[in-house]
C-alpha cells in the first residue's frame, strides 16, 4: 500500500513540475495528490483507530472498576475501624 502511495507521489510531482506556472503546480499537487492520499489514508486507517479507540475504553472502564473497588475498600476499613473503636458517653 505505501508503495503505491509512493509512486503516486512521484507521479503527481512530475505532472506539477510540467506545469506552466508556480501555482498551477501546486495547486496540482494539493489536488491530485494531497488530498486524496489523505482520503485513502484516513479510510485504511479507520480500522486500526476503532481498535485503538476499543483499547482505550477497555483500559479507562478498568481503571474506573479498580478506584471504585478501591474507594469502596477504604470506606470499609473506615467504617470498621471507628466501629471498633469504644465510645465513652458519660461525661
Amino acid at each position: 500500500m505505501l508503495i503505491v502511495a509512493v509512486a503516486w507521489i512521484y507521479v503527481v510531482g512530475l505532472m506539477s513540475l510540467t506545469e506552466p506556472t508556480i501555482v498551477a503546480g501546486i495547486m496540482t499537487f494539493l489536488i491530485y495528490c494531497v488530498l486524496p492520499l489523505s482520503i485513502l489514508f484516513y479510510i485504511t486507517g479507520s480500522p486500526g483507530r476503532k481498535l485503538r479507540l476499543a483499547k482505550e475504553a477497555r483500559a479507562a472502564h478498568a481503571a474506573r472498576l479498580s478506584a471504585a473497588e478501591t474507594a469502596a475498600s477504604a470506606t470499609t476499613a473506615t467504617k470498621t475501624t471507628s466501629a471498633s473503636t469504644p465510645q465513652n458517653d458519660t461525661p
